[in-house]
């Protein structure tokens, strides 16, 4: 039997954290690689990869870390230079 089988009922392929290097996070979804830099978003850098695993989709383009209580939307992750006031040089989102 294979443990690291994903649960009965879940398509693995739509959503995959496929890289953690020095530099970032990469995620795969559909298909569509995107890159999270820690530069862009620094609320990875420091945590555990448990918590980087664990990501969830509530609903289509929206990903939430809720180990970390990061909600991001792809639109953010592919252009985060349009949401300043969303990432904050700080990483800490702002009003």
């Amino acid at each position: 039997m294979n443990t690291n089988s994903p649960a009965p009922g879940k398509d693995s392929s739509d959503l995959e954290i496929t890289n953690i290097s020095a530099h970032g996070v990469w995620m795969l979804v559909r298909e569509k690689e995107l890159f999270l830099s820690y530069e862009d978003f620094p609320w990875f850098k420091d945590q555990p990869i448990r918590a980087i695993l664990n990501v969830q989709e509530p609903s289509p383009e929206h990903f939430y870390w809720p180990d970390i209580d990061v909600d991001l939307t792809r639109e953010i992750i592919e252009h985060p230079e349009r949401f300043p006031n969303v990432i904050g040089k700080s990483g800490v989102v702002s009003n």
